[in-house]
């Protein structure tokens, strides 16, 4: 900077020299100093207009030659330039950048102008908002309309939230915040709640129908218990002993509803158990043999029929329950004179199923997607027994995931019922390879 300066003053030096050289042989120093000062002003605006179209041609270029000052001044724009340019890339790349953070968020996210136009959105807007390229610009009002959005977001609060449905989809539930940030600009954040909210809701349902369960069988305890209290030595032996029996009964209800409900937690939050080599055919045939054994007298008979002998890699504990709770409920939901087959087969893509098919009543179609939910059951005319715990079908729904199996229903009114669990050939053990490795399921 200080050479440039210096260059500078040496060059005004020999102009004023020249100058009063000039002026002393025309004898006129007023002409001579305007003419020398022109020049230099010449030499200036010629820099000048170099500078200028240098700058209007937007590219760095070539540096302009230029003498004195003008030389640390082309220098110092041209690192100028270069400077800015590295930092217009590192913006464009930090924006690439959010562009691809923002893209990979699960929530929507929508920028705001002051008009609350739309000024950018990610994907995700584009999934759960419905919004397009094209609405660049638009009012956020005008292609979100639901009232309760409307007034959120004319008075919306930092720490507000409004739920509305999904305007790509009414199945999906969003809550949005509209947060504030610069002078006139917002940020919209609408996250998926629905399975926030169903799982809400399932949990008050769940609430609700451990309470009703346990209700009944406390009732009717209790009511006992205070006969008793107040004059059961007054009672007859047989009195005394149906109201035993009954309390038995409805202790052994509520401890029924409560290991279920124990089984149910293990299997959906539980951590996962070795798989070992269970040998299907034998579980089968004992648990046919004590269905026919155990089940009151009067029952539909439970018929084995085994058209392979394969096993499975699974955990033994778990598929004993899925098992037993489709045989006792083919049973429970059956005639006397019905019969339940209970078939254990292979697939010809080398998979393996169990078909539990009865020829009972049968169950309306409008209940079947739902037969698998916790408590839910159907009163089904002319059944013998009604008493479950509605947790059966989620145990055994559970235990297929578990196991990578699938699980499918299908009956038909005054045809039957068959329940259908499909294991793929990964799970299958042959005779042969009954020593194959266990690994964590």
């Amino acid at each position: 900077m200080l050479r440039a300066w210096a260059s500078e003053f040496f060059t005004i030096f020999w102009v004023v020299l020249v100058t009063v050289i000039a002026g002393r042989i025309i004898d006129d120093f007023g002409f001579a100093m305007w003419i020398g000062t022109a020049l230099y002003l010449v030499h200036h605006l010629v820099h000048a207009n170099r500078l200028y179209v240098w700058m209007r041609g937007g590219r760095s270029g070539r540096i302009p030659a230029g003498t004195g000052i003008w030389e640390e001044i082309y220098y110092l724009i041209h690192k100028l330039r270069r400077r800015n340019k590295r930092r217009k890339k590192q913006l464009i790349r930090m924006l690439e950048q959010f562009r691809t953070a923002t893209s990979a968020l699960p929530d929507a996210t929508v920028v705001l102008g002051a008009r609350d136009e739309i000024d950018w959105f990610n994907e995700s807007a584009c999934r759960l908002l419905g919004l397009r390229k094209s609405d660049l610009g638009q009012n956020i009002g005008n292609l979100v309309r639901y009232p309760k959005f409307a007034e959120h977001l004319k008075h919306s609060r930092h720490s507000a939230t409004v739920s509305i449905p999904s305007p790509a989809d009414e199945a999906l539930q969003l809550e949005i915040r509209i947060v504030p940030y610069g002078e006139d600009s917002r940020l919209l954040i609408a996250q998926d709640v629905t399975q926030l909210r169903f799982m809400e809701r399932v949990r008050s349902d769940f609430v609700a129908n451990v309470s009703h369960e346990l209700r009944t069988p406390l009732t009717v305890l209790r009511g006992y218990m205070e006969t008793l209290t107040e004059g059961g030595q007054d009672l007859p032996a047989s009195s005394y002993k149906k109201m035993v029996q009954r309390m038995v009964e409805q202790t052994s209800r509520m401890q029924s509803l409560v290991d279920n409900l124990l089984s149910l937690t293990r299997l959906e939050s539980g951590p996962p158990k070795p798989a070992t080599v269970v040998q299907v055919p034998l579980l089968l045939d004992r648990l046919c043999k004590e269905a026919n054994l155990v089940e009151a007298p009067e029952h539909a008979p439970v018929r084995l029929v085994l058209d392979s002998q394969v096993s499975l890699l699974g955990n033994e504990t778990d598929l004993h329950s899925a098992f037993a709770n489709l045989i006792s409920n083919a049973v429970k939901y059956s005639r006397p004179s019905d019969t339940v087959t209970v078939r254990w087969s292979q697939e010809e893509a080398g998979g393996v199923r169990l078909d539990v098919e009865d020829t009972g009543p049968g169950i309306p179609k409008e209940h079947l997607p739902r037969l698998t939910e916790r408590f839910y059951r159907v009163e089904i005319e002319g059944c013998r027994s009604k008493s479950g715990t509605g947790l059966g079908l989620a145990i055994v729904k559970h235990v297929m995931s578990r196991h990578d199996a699938e699980l499918f229903i299908a009956s038909e009114l005054g045809r039957g019922s068959r329940f259908t669990c499909v294991f793929p050939p990964s799970r299958v053990v042959a005779g042969s390879d009954a020593s194959r490795p266990n690994f964590p399921m």
